[in-house]
């Protein structure tokens, strides 16, 4: 007699489940019966599908396929959207299912990029099916909450939870399973604890191949893909499915899109944040070529380009609270200081302010050094902010950080130059100071300029090595050809206007400099020119990364299921029978007439 199975989840009290799917593509029709049994169980907006069905057309006639991919949360081991979440709005449990409270999160949009499977979406308005409004659309009732924040499938945790009190078992039991899984009438979709041995989702993986999407980041996907059956093995893809050409056809359903969740408003931040924060350490570096019989001259100025460092930075966050979706909450943006690197920015910026303002009011040596240290600090959360939006590749390159990081430094030494030209007009006119103490300052920022002119030289060369560091190795770190497209054509723009001009201009400036009085006037055009013009190229490349080169991860199928038509039909069955056209058993599969 067979001992009928008896799941954990009831038997073990210290059991604790592991949720995730077992997807069969080769059952997959493509009848979307998961995502309207989605749609209609979560109640979710027009436009918005937390379950979907991507649809496959491969090859060229005769040699042709068509195959679906189930899509939607795979519910990782390791999310990449938990930890970024400034609010903890995104939280996994401990049965692994990753969660969304729609009452603290703020549409900030974190959550989005950083997701490597497209899963999340953000609705700014409920838009109807129809231009005109018809019966059912005026008796539909749509949760507000989800308005403005990031939504996403939850494997439908009510289902579940619910089920569980009533002691039935998810996966088994239809009111337990997840709709999508309950309704699917191939049985394509299985549910089930992946932490009991014993479960229907363990003993399929188990004992059949399979694969998880995008395996190699790390994430542990728990939606696990099926692809072979008992007849017919799978196999490798093509390469023209993998081809360039074809990862460039946005008519294909697997290639990733341009992110719309951070536009020009996130890239200012980015943009503003970089100036401002450099400008404020390279001010503060600059003091320890300060004479100290004019120390206390130049700290009145450091408190002042610190202050003007500061606003440029409050200008690039300002366009970030423009952008996020509930903005009454932003104050929840503080709540993960161990995780989010959003949340560390904005403690930085408390920090920073108070620096700043104390280094105005006491001119103490010690505050304009917190406040220096501080915009550093606020330049590596930048850094890191952009690096861990895992679902676009082009951003999570190795390289992403250090260009972040260096360009804001070769911005804020570029800054200088304004600012000290500015502040030497502004003393010739005004005369505040005794003659003696106005040569003392301008003699001082002759030798300042060159020293920051030099220093600039040097970053661009390093932002130039890495920039062509980070092009040359995009394709093999995973950055797609369309995104490779764009960085492409920025490099080249950049490698001239950003680098290669500022570069040989302040190198003229330095020659010109060391030929005497008359050099001075062309040191000084030259060095203005080359130092606005870093500062475009670095403006311009954070704008390009962030609104053009942002193409989202897309899908993937690293194994395929082995059926179509002409050189991609089905091979011989492992039993020897032979499938294809034209076969003997294939035009009479039972001998038959």
């Amino acid at each position: 007699m067979v001992e009928e199975y008896q799941p954990l989840i009831h038997s073990d009290p210290d059991h604790t489940p592991r949720w995730g799917m077992a997807i069969d593509v080769n059952r997959c029709v493509g009848c979307q019966t998961c995502t309207i049994a989605c749609k209609h169980w979560n109640n979710t907006l027009p436009d918005i599908q937390w379950r979907r069905v991507i649809d496959i057309e491969q090859g060229e006639y005769p040699d042709v396929q068509r195959q679906f991919l189930v899509t939607g949360c795979q519910h990782c081991e390791e999310p990449p959207c938990v930890p970024v979440c400034p609010t903890g709005a995104t939280r996994q449990r401990d049965d692994g299912l990753v969660t969304m409270d729609y009452d603290i999160c703020i549409g900030c949009g974190y959550c989005a990029v950083a997701c490597p499977y497209q899963a999340r979406t953000i609705a700014h308005e409920i838009k109807g099916y129809y231009d005109d409004v018809i019966t059912q659309q005026e008796r539909a009732v749509f949760d507000e909450g989800r308005i403005s924040v990031a939504q996403k499938c939850t494997f439908c945790i009510d289902r579940v939870d619910s089920g569980l009190d009533s002691g039935l078992t998810p996966g088994v039991d239809p009111d337990a399973t997840p709709a999508c899984s309950a309704a699917c009438i191939a049985s394509a979709i299985t549910f089930g604890d992946y932490n009991d041995p014993g479960s229907n989702v363990s003993q399929l993986v188990r004992d059949n191949p399979m694969f998880q999407m995008h395996e190699e980041l790390g994430t542990d996907p728990q939606i696990k893909y099926l692809y072979t059956t008992p007849a017919v093995p799978g196999r490798e893809p093509e390469t023209a499915d993998v081809a360039d050409d074809r990862l460039s056809d946005l008519a294909n359903p697997l290639v990733g899109r341009v992110q719309k969740f951070w536009d020009w408003r996130a890239a200012m931040n980015w943009m503003f944040g970089g100036i401002g924060s450099g400008f404020v350490f390279a001010a503060w570096f600059m003091s320890f070529w300060i004479p100290t019989e004019v120390a206390p001259i130049y700290g009145h100025w450091l408190s002042l380009a610190q202050f003007v460092g500061g606003g440029i930075m409050a200008i690039g966050l300002f366009f970030v609270f423009l952008k996020i979706g509930r903005k009454a909450r932003f104050w929840r943006a503080v709540s993960r200081p161990h995780s989010s690197w959003m949340t560390r920015e904005l403690y930085v910026v408390v920090v920073f302010g108070i620096a700043v303002l104390s280094g105005i009011v006491t001119q103490h040596a010690v505050a304009q050094t917190v406040a220096a240290l501080t915009a550093l600090s606020f330049l590596i959360c930048q850094a890191m902010i952009l690096y861990r939006g895992r679902g676009i590749p082009a951003w999570r390159h190795k390289a992403m950080p250090w260009m972040i990081f260096m360009t804001g430094l070769l911005e804020g030494f570029a800054f200088l130059m304004p600012a000290f030209a500015i502040s030497l007009a502004l003393l010739s006119i005004a005369q505040t100071m005794a003659p003696f103490q106005v040569a003392i300052y301008g003699d001082l920022m002759l030798p300042m300029m060159q020293v920051a002119s030099l220093i600039l030289v040097v970053l661009a060369a390093v932002n130039l090595l890495l920039w062509s560091s980070y092009v040359r190795t995009a394709a093999e770190k995973g950055v797609g050809p369309l995104a490779r497209q764009v960085l492409v054509g920025v490099y080249r723009r950049l490698g001239v206007i950003g680098y290669g001009l500022p570069m040989a201009l302040h190198v003229i400036g330095l020659i010109a400099i060391n030929t005497g009085q008359n050099g001075l006037p062309v040191a000084a055009g030259v060095w203005l020119t080359g130092s606005f013009l870093a500062i475009i190229g670095g403006t311009y490349w954070k704008f390009m990364i962030v609104t053009r080169a942002s193409h989202q991860q897309g899908f993937e199928m690293p194994k395929q299921p082995h059926r179509g038509s002409g050189k991609r039909a089905a091979p011989p069955r492992m039993d020897g029978t032979d499938m294809r056209p034209g076969a003997p058993l294939y035009r009479n599969p039972i001998g038959v007439g």
